[in-house]
């Protein structure tokens, strides 16, 4: 005898749909008070957006002749460039307000044990991205305006054009905090078990050839900023596959 279907219960279906409303409702909530923080801090930045671009340049004019000054090729360069500075540093320093409303809306759905690797990952790669960022800014532009000062021909004057200088740091600082993420990257390979310590630690050579590709494709067409990505890259990778070497050790450990 055939089995009867069973209706729908109108009760779960509601309940369900109830439920997908309210994550939505807490998604729109988190995403609006990251925002806002956003928000607050260009207002605080805004009144200083000068003297933060000039901060910007002074890697590029301090290897410039004395006098020397950038230029604004298009009419409203002055204000929309360090309008975008500012914008893109408020949303630098807000990174740790977003990850922790990120992980606020999503750390309810997971179990402790994922909670015990997810905040120190969040925690770890704020930091590093911020290192990055650092990194390039302290030590990559001393190095690579300097190089670039000194093969400029004779009698060439170098005058950047402020819109063009931001974007050229801009991709550098993305290009570096992206590359300091590595060791995170490794250890949720892992975490997740998509492959092992041991396996990565036999990649290294591709590894180490796949640093200096990005580092040509990620940063300008000079060998000083390449290397400079490329290396950190690779140190940082050596430093994940030891720190994932912990995490499997700690779960062989665990009853």
């Amino acid at each position: 005898m055939p089995k009867l279907e069973q209706p729908a219960n109108p009760a779960t279906e509601e309940n369900q749909e109830m439920s997908f409303i309210g994550h939505l409702v807490e998604l729109r909530s988190r995403l609006l008070k990251a925002s806002l923080a956003v928000l607050l801090i260009l207002l605080v930045l805004l009144p200083f957006s000068g003297q933060l671009y000039a901060l910007l340049a002074e890697p590029l004019l301090a290897h410039q002749p004395a006098g020397s000054q950038m230029v604004a090729i298009d009419v409203a360069s002055p204000f929309l460039a360090p309008f975008k500075m500012t914008l893109m540093l408020a949303l630098l320093l807000a990174i740790p307000i977003i990850t922790y409303q990120l992980w606020a809306f999503v750390a309810p759905g997971l179990y402790k044990a994922e909670k015990r690797i997810t905040r120190p990952l969040l925690f770890s790669s704020t930091i590093l991205f911020y290192a990055g960022c650092a990194f390039a800014y302290y030590v990559v532009f001393p190095l690579m305006f300097g190089f670039f000062a000194r093969v400029a021909p004779e009698g060439v004057t170098v005058m950047t054009d402020i819109s063009r200088y931001l974007d050229f740091v801009l991709t550098l600082f993305l290009a570096f905090g992206l590359a300091f993420e590595v060791p995170v990257a490794t250890i949720i390979l892992v975490a997740l078990k998509v492959t092992t310590p041991e396996k990565l630690a036999a990649k290294r050579g591709y590894v180490v050839v796949g640093a200096f590709v990005l580092g040509m494709l990620l940063t300008p067409p000079d060998v000083i900023s390449q290397t400079l990505l490329a290396i950190p890259m690779w140190i940082l990778f050596e430093i994940g596959i030891i720190l994932s070497r912990v995490l499997v050790t700690q779960r062989a450990e665990q009853p």
